[in-house]
């Protein structure tokens, strides 16, 4: 008798023992399962966050009238930059005013056909080459525009005199396209445009330090 007890009793933990790896094995496969609706989850997210990028992307295409005043006015006033560039060569005595007025018409010429493009792709009128004093008046005088009689004056004028009339006007011309551009990075919506803003900014910003440096030499 004692001895089919003990059979019963093993026999009992070795059934037990069985029921509990059935468990283990049962939890084992609700684990999988879990593992797997996780990765289903990340799965179910991986779309919402196209969308985003997607709108990332239009966003780039965007624009509002921020954009184009800024490319409307950037137009006129990097043609007179470069107008006054042009003057540079049969007029600047100093090699360094020379360089710097081949900078920046280097620099904004391709501004220019950049800023024209935009306004095109946006049905929108680009800036008459002949409606420069139009567009001074338009902007209120502002921006740094130099006016009719500056512009004769810096023509008629050679050597030092010159070297020292560019430098004087082209600071104020630059200050007035950081402003602008500050402008365009504060309200405009047009991610390519407001890049050029900051890049306004950075290359003017630099070109104002180094004539400021020109001037305080003899």
């Amino acid at each position: 008798m004692i001895r089919k007890r003990s059979l019963m009793r093993r026999t009992a933990v070795v059934a037990a023992a069985g029921a509990a790896a059935l468990v283990l094995a049962a939890c084992g496969g609700s684990g999988g399962d879990d593992g797997s609706a996780g990765h289903g989850g990340h799965a179910a997210t991986a779309p919402s966050s196209a969308p985003s990028s997607a709108s990332a992307s239009a966003s780039q295409g965007q624009h509002n009238a921020a954009d184009v005043a800024f490319a409307k006015g950037m137009i006129p006033h990097h043609r007179q930059a470069v107008e006054m560039a042009d003057l540079a060569p049969g007029r600047a005595r100093s090699a360094e005013v020379k360089k710097l007025a081949a900078d920046i018409k280097k620099a904004q010429d391709p501004e220019i056909r950049t800023l024209s493009g935009w306004l095109t792709s946006w049905g929108k009128d680009v800036p008459a080459e002949g409606a420069m004093d139009h567009s001074t008046h338009d902007m209120g005088g502002m921006g740094g525009m130099m006016t009719a009689e500056e512009m004769t004056g810096l023509e008629n004028a050679s050597g030092k005199a010159f070297d020292t009339a560019f430098t004087e006007l082209m600071i104020k011309h630059h200050e007035g396209a950081v402003e602008m551009a500050r402008t365009e990075q504060a309200d405009g919506a047009h991610g390519p445009a407001k890049k050029m803003a900051g890049e306004i900014i950075d290359s003017q910003s630099a070109e104002i330090e180094q004539m400021n440096a020109l001037l305080g030499k003899d």
